[in-house]
């Protein structure tokens, strides 16, 4: 369901910036404005960004197999990454070229500015169509994760959504500021205006990139599940009745919705064998019925005053782990 919400956003998004990439090329031919090209190249960027995110939907969603044993999750944030980078190189890069050219040159005589009234007003409605689905989409998402928005945005392991109202939202800012700058061109008769809400959107665009970008860097170097699920697991497991103490937790984001979770347990020496296999198959089943995003589990039997485990675990975290995943 998701995925699915995921991919409906991403779809009319490419559809308006389709058609508002069209509109603002011919409007820029006709006007001559940098503004106006800026914006063209802008809609242009997020068309291609709109197909690398289906793409990067479509591929993390195929199940595992023996050469990727724990799915294709991650290949979301790689072309969710990739969307990032084209963002800054073919929308903000263009932009800071159409407006140091307008500055330095002095910029084209603005002609028939009512054009670009026009199409500016067509392509803020249309946007405004797209950021609507886009921030309805990622606030179900936060609420269905019982978490404020802000703080959604900041822990989210679906960027695809996220990078649909980053830039839905850049789009909306580089409107308004590409409508300011032919109004101002248009008034005082210099492309100094023109040229300077250019800049301004590729400022703009290089801002979302950095944002998109360091939250995709940070799912593909091995971010831990939300803090509140490491605590429920370390509950959980720190409560079983077979359970001495829990010596040492791991959790990993693997995909969209899926954490892989890697437990050390001191278990009783009272039990058996057969005991412990049972006793870390009913805890898996529990997590996993507890909890739907855990994706694998595995369970090591150690002895939690082990002087090398230990360290290492201190080295991690600085302290042992609680139960309540602290």
């Amino acid at each position: 369901m998701a995925d699915g919400g995921s991919r409906l956003t991403v779809l009319i998004a490419l559809g308006a910036n389709l058609g508002i990439a069209v509109a603002k090329a011919v409007a820029a031919a006709i006007t001559g404005s940098a503004a106006m090209a800026a914006e063209a190249g802008h809609s242009v960027a997020d068309s291609v960004n709109e197909v690398l995110l289906l793409a990067g939907l479509r591929r993390s969603a195929r199940p595992a197999d023996r050469r990727h044993p724990l799915g294709y999750g991650q290949e979301r944030y790689i072309w969710s990454l990739l969307v990032a980078v084209t963002i800054f190189g073919m929308g903000a890069l263009f932009a800071f070229l159409q407006g140091y050219e307008a500055l330095v040159s002095g910029g084209e005589q603005e002609e028939s500015p009512i054009v670009a009234y026009v199409v500016l007003a067509i392509s803020i409605a249309l946007e405004a169509v797209s950021w609507t689905q886009a921030f309805h989409q990622v606030r179900a998402s936060a609420r269905e994760h019982e978490l404020p928005l802000g703080r959604y945005l900041s822990r989210t392991d679906d960027p695809p959504s996220i990078s649909v109202l980053l830039e839905d939202s850049a789009a909306l800012i580089g409107l308004f500021l590409a409508l300011g700058g032919v109004a101002l061109h248009q008034v005082t008769g210099s492309a100094f205006w023109d040229g300077l809400a250019s800049i301004l959107i590729g400022v703009v665009l290089t801002a979302v990139a950095l944002a998109l970008g360091r939250v995709n860097l940070g799912l593909l170097s091995g971010r831990q599940a939300d803090p509140r699920l490491v605590r429920s697991i370390a509950g959980r497991l720190a409560a079983a009745p077979e359970v001495e103490a829990l010596v040492d937790l791991v959790t990993l984001t693997t995909g969209a919705d899926r954490v892989l979770v890697c437990a050390r347990l001191d278990f009783r020496d009272t039990l058996s064998a057969g005991d412990l296999e049972e006793a870390c198959v009913r805890m898996s089943a529990e997590l996993r019925a507890a909890h739907e995003e855990v994706d694998e589990i595995f369970i090591e039997p150690v002895p939690r005053d082990n002087a090398v485990l230990r360290s290492r675990i201190i080295g991690r975290y600085g302290r042992l782990p609680h139960a309540d995943g602290t």
